[in-house]
């Protein structure tokens, strides 16, 4: 359990008392040189030993200053995060060469707490703890224990080293996409602007494991809209209580909802999902979810979870420069399952393009359970592939994106909604720099072929666009530690982040509505 975090006390600073009487300054005596200034008010200076005392004294006081307008020592720094942050640097470790690029906002500030302080709020534990308990009640067809092990990371990742540097696989989990409730609650408890005083809060986080509590209900056809509703309407309740909530009606508080936005929309009750963002009271409270409705202001788009969860900036470092290596064999890539029961299935008409171009392309056919948590098979697809086409998936995102992009393969996008109206703060601004982006209506009418079209792209193209991926891995992972790495942002840090510097702007006047 973290400590609360003190405020240093801070005492009055003395006042500084003003003389009685100016001093006297002369006009005259400003213009005069300094032997002459120092002759008329000194009149020891024509002694010669004098003199040479003082010029000795110039001269140490002018190689003080000399020395310290040079730059101070590197030695204090880390090494391998460049500065400035954009630049590529070179360093050896263990022989090799490395080549190290961190983006924008990635390395921490030692203790900064610029945009202010959390306070989590301790909720009843029918709305976290006890769900993750009952964990053999979660999924209709089988047990969800082994998915919320190890804090939510999921089992260690078996028989993946074959695959990835041996050195690096205890870093790697079969960890389930649904998770990013459990594994925001367990940093922020860690997080070094946690505060255990709601006074001297900027942010309130609402631990509500509003993904795991629906997600039980959404299979059952029999489940009733009261059942879907339940802990959210708990939830709310509860919350609505607190005079933090009451001070602000909820601008400055937020929460995780571990699974997609429309899940939580359902406007009628015969509908999917609960109508746990529609309720009254959630209507101010920032949500981060791992697909938002771009349309509302209080979504915010984070990461699906990896498998690849780093302990050390180490990993980090040692990972993006494995991706960078990689020897790709395949210009592209695709992997997923039809869906057949769907009209004009596109993700079908991908996996055929891709078979039908196998010299260019490797297809992953992921009909029943081909690709599910406990194979290495996509992960080592995207490692051998350039690109890696990524269309929508049950809904308009997919983890799969981020898995491709974990590899150092650089994603085939085919509707906007899929990353670029997603993950602002996650992603570069400019889409073109870090991904494709193909009409899929072209596609599918056959006037666009999407092996011309990545064929056009030069190998210096595609190694820039692969280096931008690789540059801003550290932002779609989620570290392992729960206090984080030790200088490097994850996807968690730059959450936090955002969060907070969106209350603090929300705090200007006329900002709210």
């Amino acid at each position: 359990m973290l400590l609360p975090l003190s405020n240093a006390s801070s005492s009055p600073e003395p006042q500084i008392k003003k003389p009685k009487s100016p001093p006297d300054f002369r006009r005259n005596d400003s213009f005069k040189s300094p032997k002459a200034f120092l002759a008329a008010h000194y009149p020891s200076f024509n002694q010669p030993r004098i003199c040479l005392f003082l010029s000795i004294f110039f001269i140490q006081i002018l190689l003080l200053v000399a020395f310290r307008s040079l730059p101070l020592s590197l030695h204090h720094r880390r090494q391998h995060f460049p500065f400035p942050l954009s630049t590529r640097h070179h360093q050896h470790v263990n022989q090799t060469v490395t080549t190290i690029a961190t983006a924008p906002s990635i390395v921490k500030e030692e203790g900064s707490c610029e945009f202010g302080k959390i306070f989590v709020y301790e909720l009843p534990s029918a709305l976290n703890k006890e769900l993750v308990s009952n964990c053999d009640e979660l999924n209709p067809w089988s047990s969800s224990c082994a998915a919320l092990s190890n804090d939510g990371f999921g089992p260690v990742a078996t028989g993946i080293s074959s695959v990835v540097p041996e050195n690096l696989s205890p870093a790697w989990y079969w960890t389930d996409q649904f998770v990013t409730e459990i594994l925001v609650h367990n940093r922020i408890l860690n997080h070094k602007c946690r505060t255990q005083d709601p006074n001297n809060a900027t942010a309130f986080y609402i631990p509500f494991y509003a993904g795991l509590a629906v997600g039980k209900f959404l299979f059952f056809n029999n489940s009733s809209a009261k059942e879907r509703d339940f802990h959210c309407e708990m939830m709310l309740k509860w919350v609505q209580d607190q005079p933090y909530f009451q001070r602000n009606d909820g601008w400055d508080h937020f929460m995780t909802m571990g699974r997609i936005s429309w899940d939580f929309r359902r406007s009628k009750d015969k509908d999917w999902g609960s109508s746990c963002i529609y309720k009254q009271g959630m209507r101010n409270i920032t949500r981060l979810l791992i697909e938002r409705n771009p349309w509302d202001y209080f979504d915010v788009g984070v990461p699906y979870p990896t498998g690849f969860h780093p302990r050390r900036d180490d990993d980090v470092v040692q990972w993006q420069d494995f991706v960078r290596n990689r020897n790709r064999k395949n210009l592209f890539c695709f992997a997923g399952a039809k869906r057949s029961k769907m009209k004009n299935d596109f993700r079908g008409l991908l996996l055929n393009h891709c078979r039908n171009a196998s010299d260019s392309c490797r297809a992953v056919d992921c009909a029943g359970s081909k690709c599910s948590n406990g194979t290495s098979l996509i992960l080592e697809t995207f490692l051998d592939s350039a690109f890696c086409l990524q269309p929508r998936g049950d809904s308009f995102t997919r983890r799969s994106i981020f898995d491709c992009m974990i590899a150092g393969s650089i994603p085939v996008l085919f509707w906007k909604r899929s990353a670029y109206y997603q993950y602002e703060w996650f992603l570069p601004g400019e889409p073109e720099i870090y991904s494709v982006f193909i009409d899929r209506n072209e596609v599918k009418n056959g006037t666009t072929s999407i092996r011309k079209v990545l064929e056009s792209y030069s190998e210096d193209k595609i190694e820039r666009m692969r280096e931008k991926v690789i540059e801003y891995i550290p932002k779609f992972v989620y570290a392992r530690p729960q206090g984080g790495l030790e200088t490097i942002k994850d996807a968690f840090d730059v959450a936090m982040d955002g969060v907070l510097r969106r209350f603090k702007e929300q705090g200007q006047p006329g900002y709210r509505w």
